[in-house]
């Protein structure tokens, strides 16, 4: 498949396909370090006509009050993606390093097809609620609530999953009727301006409704963030980075979405399958190299069996190689950057000096003379009170932790200051049942269940971040309640 880059350099601002303001910045092919192409540099200006387009159409159109048309145009944009999936996979595996395997699921296919769910919601959500009669002061009243789009949505999103972030944010928040400026990673533009390109051309989406301002400026967010015109921000991110934006919103009091970080536990009972759940946790942290905010990357496992433990994560981890994100069979891709490929280099550096044993991996891939690969990595010998146990690494690390007992590794598992996802694996269901009532996490994965749904509520505790995204609580993030009181007849 060969690329189209020039059909994926331009903003989509109040309806048209429009060259940035600041010209173009490189595109760079993680796996392969060449540039790929060049991507439109907006700016505060352009986003400036990006928000008012957005204000503009929520408040002097029928988008909000139109629930089957928005519908109609969800099931548009859903379709006319369909007809472009071969394009757009090529660009996510070129752009993202995305292994192609994945591009059939979470990674593509799956979040597209996502948007037909928040489409049927649209329709059949109840948009008003009667609460009846009552007599408050004594004076006969009839009260309903209305449910409403919130208005002009910032939506900011990272690089790691860039449709499945994209799309769970664009969804929702068009389906209640809101308006939407999406910021997409300056790392993966192409993957958001090529949705920009097909919702302008081959949709009946109103001018100004979805807006998409791709930039290498990381302030063009915060500027989002900032801006009174906007009703609320979605951001999925870092969790310092969720901070800044917290803090910048907090100027206008705008509703505030933040999908966070997490260092989640992978928790394995003393009467569970050890080797097969330790072959599971290793597979799952090699996946898309640990670029995941909801992967495990602390392995809990029974202290008398630790070293076997060990072992056995060991040998699944030797056969998931760093491979072309071309390649069908590849797990584990490259990181998405030099910069990123640092960062992990220095945490494990940082495990040695901890006190932790390298126990496979820890560099670069020799096969690889090119391309952001590092070897899937496993460290013991650790505390979870080290930086290395704590903080979130974000590539293919997997620590191993020993436990001693059900307790302690519950103890174990909420010792984060995250609390995004988890897995547990065992055999007795009253065993499982108490230690999924006391590991404080959004998500939960048991024996391998897949919580990954669009009507299936993702979020986190504590550090993690606030709200739901996804679902039918992740719909709602994106509505008001309105209280209708008048004289009872």
């Amino acid at each position: 498949m060969t690329l189209r880059p020039t059909d994926s350099s331009m903003l989509l601002i109040d309806g048209k396909l429009v060259p940035g303001s600041g010209g173009t910045f490189e595109i760079v092919d993680p796996s392969t370090e060449e540039v790929l192409g060049r991507a439109a540099e907006g700016t505060a200006t352009d986003l400036d006509a990006a928000i008012d387009a957005a204000r503009r159409a929520f408040d002097h159109t029928d988008w909000s009050r139109d629930h089957a048309f928005r519908a109609h145009c969800l099931r548009q944009l859903h379709d006319a993606i369909r007809g472009h999936i071969d394009e757009l996979r090529e660009i996510t595996i070129a752009e993202v390093g995305a292994p192609r395997f994945l591009t059939a699921a979470a990674h593509l296919e799956g979040p597209v097809d996502d948007l037909l769910w928040f489409a049927d919601l649209a329709e059949s959500y109840s948009w008003t609620h009667d609460l009846g009669n009552s007599s408050p002061m004594g004076i006969p009243t009839h009260r309903y609530l209305l449910k409403e789009g919130t208005g002009v949505v910032g939506a900011i999103t990272p690089w790691n999953f860039p449709h499945q972030i994209n799309f769970a944010k664009i969804g929702p928040a068009l389906a209640a009727g809101n308006t939407v400026v999406l910021k997409p990673a300056a790392d993966t533009p192409w993957c958001a301006a090529l949705i920009g390109r097909i919702a302008a051309e081959e949709t009946d989406i109103p001018a100004g409704v979805l807006n998409i301002v791709t930039s290498s400026d990381h302030r063009i967010g915060a500027l989002l963030a900032e801006d009174p015109r906007v009703d609320l921000i979605s951001f999925t991110g870092s969790t310092a980075t969720g901070k800044s934006v917290m803090r910048a919103a907090s100027e206008s009091l705008k509703k505030v979405f933040l999908e966070l970080g997490g260092k989640s536990a992978f928790l394995v009972l003393d009467d569970a399958d050890l080797r097969a759940a330790c072959s599971m946790a290793a597979f799952t942290v090699c996946t898309h190299a640990g670029q995941g905010c909801a992967i495990t990357t602390r392995l809990v496992v029974p202290r008398h069996r630790y070293d076997e433990a060990v072992e056995a994560t060991a040998k699944t981890l030797q056969g998931l190689r760093p491979g072309d994100p071309r390649d069908p069979g590849t797990v584990c891709g490259p990181l998405i950057s030099a910069r990123q490929r640092e960062r992990v280099e220095g945490y494990i550096r940082l495990a040695v000096e901890e006190g932790g044993t390298i126990v496979l991996g820890g560099g670069r891939p020799t096969e690889h003379e090119r391309g952001f690969y590092i070897e899937p990595t496993l460290i013991s010998g650790l505390d979870n009170s080290t930086r290395t146990a704590q903080e979130e690494i974000f590539g293919p690390v997997l620590v191993i932790l020993p436990h001693d007992g059900d307790d302690d590794a519950v103890r174990i598992a909420n010792d984060s200051p995250y609390g995004l996802s988890g897995a547990v694996y065992g055999t007795d269901p009253d065993r499982i049942a108490r230690v999924v009532a006391s590991v404080r996490t959004g998500t939960l994965g048991v024996n391998g269940g897949i919580w990954y749904a669009a009507d299936a509520p993702f979020g986190g505790y504590k550090q993690s971040g606030i709200g739901r995204e996804m679902g039918l609580a992740g719909f709602e993030e994106y509505l008001e309640t309105k209280l209708v009181a008048e004289p009872a007849l």
